[in-house]
């Protein structure tokens, strides 16, 4: 049974945070003049860097790669809440613990590693990329992760 319902809370966290985290992605883009279209396939040539020049299918591919980062995040946080259950019992402190680690991970490690063109970050760019680890990510996490965990008993 707790095998089966651990999937519940990954799978709606990762819903809504990735849901969340993509719309932003999508007003910053619209507001710097950009098509999201092209944002998406910049995601998914993380992974695949000819997808830039993929059109529509390098877009789907972007919102591909971005959900599946994402599930790997929630699913981190959510496995580890089940063993650490004041992850789940302080979840706006955990919450943003959690989203800064997960900034820490994706802005100063990940993406310079990707693109070193990105580094060092812009002011601006800290702050978007802060709000939404800690307020789109890991407080929608913490909160999601203690709803579902509760209710089947962790």
């Amino acid at each position: 049974m707790h095998a089966i319902a651990i999937w519940k809370p990954i799978i709606v966290a990762t819903l809504v945070c990735g849901t969340l985290d993509i719309l932003l992605a999508v007003v910053l883009t619209l507001m710097r003049g950009k098509e999201p279209a092209g944002m998406l396939r910049f995601v998914a040539s993380g992974p695949f860097p000819q997808a830039t020049e993929w059109g529509a299918s390098g877009s789907v591919l972007g919102l591909v790669v971005h959900y599946g980062l994402m599930a790997i995040m929630v699913a981190l946080f959510v496995i580890a809440a089940r063993t650490i259950p004041s992850l789940t019992a302080q979840p706006l402190l955990w919450g943003l613990v959690y989203g800064l680690v997960t900034y820490v991970a994706m802005n100063l490690v990940v993406v310079p590693l990707r693109f070193p063109a990105a580094w060092p970050p812009k002011a601006m760019a800290i702050g978007t990329q802060l709000f939404a680890h800690v307020v789109l990510v890991g407080w929608p996490l913490a909160f999601i992760s203690r709803h579902y965990l509760r209710r089947i008993g962790f």
